[in-house]
């Protein structure tokens, strides 16, 4: 099944009385990132997390937002550290005999100060935590493949109509090729009786080089490979397994192809069905980038 790799997931779950919400959310990336919003408190739980990720992700970059939505009797006391908050008076003081002033620090601004006033939390478990937060993250990882599962088919159904229309295109190449080979046969024969008479070549030296000529312009070799890759693309498409990395490269390998056809062929409609075919080839280019 195809995967786009962007996406959205989001469940909730009770975790020791607490209300917990995951929520993800994904965009194009090479390689596969994640970057959490947690709370303080959970922070050590995220390489576990990312792991937990690894096993349902392989490609793009990931957001992660962790809610804590406590209940009446769950939230921390807020404290106060009288000895820092001494700490900052004095502080405060001793500065102010310095600059000889007698402005003295409000306890508006002594209460914004950092460590005056803290919230304390009970510990937990972490152990405990994670197990809960893995089963929330689960049910948010289904809904998010589930969401790029969706795209993904309108990916997939787009590929292959880039590939119907290279297909028509080539065909189109391919059945003006016998005509060409004559074509091409018939001017190089022309020619070189013409250089033969001026130059005394032999006969036999003449087939060989008309021979050799109609050679480099034979393309039934990139019209093969490009059919197997056509093929190789639609098989791809269909496959469970990631397959971006791989259909970047494959698209790759059919531009190659299709070069070449457009440098042996120099006919105004062959050349334009070749132009036609990298047309669909970028479109379908475009597409991969957004394939898992």
């Amino acid at each position: 099944m195809t995967r786009s790799m962007t996406g959205f997931g989001k469940a909730s779950g009770d975790l020791a009385g607490e209300n917990v919400t995951v929520e993800l959310s994904g965009v194009n990336h090479r390689f596969l990132e994640c970057a959490f919003r947690l709370p303080f408190a959970w922070a050590a739980l995220e390489p576990a997390l990312k792991e937990a990720i690894k096993r349902k992700v392989s490609r793009g970059k990931l957001n992660v937002t962790v809610r804590r939505e406590r209940g009446p009797m769950g939230t921390p006391a807020v404290q106060c550290d009288l000895d820092v908050a001494k700490q900052y008076v004095l502080a405060a003081r001793e500065l102010a005999s310095m600059m000889s002033t007698t402005e003295a620090l409000s306890l508006d601004v002594l209460a914004q100060l950092e460590g005056v006033f803290y919230q304390r939390e009970e510990e937990q478990d972490l152990e405990q935590v994670n197990n809960a937060l893995s089963k929330i993250l689960e049910h948010a990882l289904e809904q998010f493949n589930h969401t790029r599962e969706s795209e993904g088919r309108v990916l997939a159904a787009d590929i292959e109509e880039r590939l119907r229309q290279m297909e028509e295109a080539l065909a189109g190449v391919a059945v003006r090729v016998p005509e060409l080979s004559q074509l091409y046969e018939a001017r190089l024969r022309e020619r070189t009786r013409e250089l033969a008479t001026e130059a005394g070549l032999t006969v036999d030296r003449l087939a060989v080089e008309v021979a050799l000529m109609a050679d480099k312009m034979d393309v039934t070799e990139e019209i093969v490979r490009l059919k197997s890759h056509f093929q190789h693309v639609r098989e791809l498409i269909q496959s469970s397994e990631p397959i971006g990395r791989e259909l970047n490269f494959l698209s790759q390998e059919l531009q190659r192809e299709m070069n070449t056809i457009g440098s042996k062929l120099r006919d105004i409609g062959a050349v334009r069905e070749v132009l036609r075919m990298k047309s669909e080839l970028e479109k379908l280019r475009e597409q991969a980038q957004n394939i898992e």
